[in-house]
């Protein structure tokens, strides 16, 4: 009966025993369950940036610079060009004449109607232009007559002074034939009435005679009118070259 009781008592014992350690835990288990406290990371790790990348860790990327796109300069525009033939009016704001002027001397003038390539007026009513005296002959004697002539060598534009090249535009002296007709006929009358006073019908005719040579060398010794260009006279020249205003 002891014996049974003993026995008994040690199976409760290890009962108890055994109920006592199911419900704890080696410590070593224990600690190795425990949860880690989050440990600090330090600033500028790929960690620290993880939250700007939707937590995946990956480094961030530097941004990329903008593109410039480079745009190429426009080209120049191009020039204007007043064609060969283009009739340029002018109006001369001085007076040339055989008698003051002589070939290589200024002429100057201004533009009487604009000048205009494709619509776009390259240069305005008024535009001063610049030429030279061309030729400037005082004239033969008797048959001959003085002439006069000019052309153009720039034209005032937007752009400033251009050069051009353009024909010559002249005027002649008025003839005088009528003039020494009537001067061989007085030379002529006066030396018949001297003729007549001195020896009679005979005396006239010779007298006559004599006068009309003395009054042809009258005017064979003087030159005809000379030949004017007046202030205010319109002229139309016309280019002989192409004329890029640029």
């Amino acid at each position: 009966m002891k014996a049974r009781n003993t026995m008994m008592a040690a199976a409760i014992a290890g009962m108890m025993t055994w109920g006592i350690g199911c419900g704890s835990k080696p410590a070593a288990e224990t600690a190795g369950n425990a949860v880690a406290p989050a440990s600090a990371e330090a600033p500028g790790s790929p960690a620290a940036g993880s939250g700007a990348a939707g937590g995946s860790g990956a480094p961030v990327a530097a941004k990329a610079d903008p593109v410039v796109k480079r745009i190429a300069p426009a080209p120049p525009p191009r020039p204007l060009v007043l064609d060969a033939g283009t009739s340029i009016k002018v109006r001369s704001t001085s007076t040339l004449s055989t008698k003051n002027n002589a070939a290589g001397d200024a002429f100057h003038g201004s533009l009487e109607a604009p000048l205009t390539v494709d619509g776009k007026v390259v240069a305005e009513k008024g535009a001063k232009v610049q030429g030279v005296v061309a030729e400037s002959d005082p004239g033969g004697r008797v048959k001959g007559v003085a002439a006069i002539s000019v052309r153009l060598t720039a034209i005032e534009t937007a752009k400033g002074m251009v050069s051009v090249k353009t024909n010559a535009i002249g005027r002649e002296a008025r003839t005088t034939k009528r003039n020494d007709a009537v001067k061989v006929g007085i030379a002529s009358g006066v030396g018949a009435a001297i003729g007549a006073i001195a020896g009679g019908g005979r005396g006239a005719a010779i007298g006559a005679g004599a006068g009309a040579g003395a009054g042809t060398g009258v005017v064979l010794a003087t030159r005809g009118e000379a030949a004017v260009l007046p202030a205010e006279t319109v002229l139309t020249f016309k280019l002989a070259d192409d004329v890029a205003v640029k």
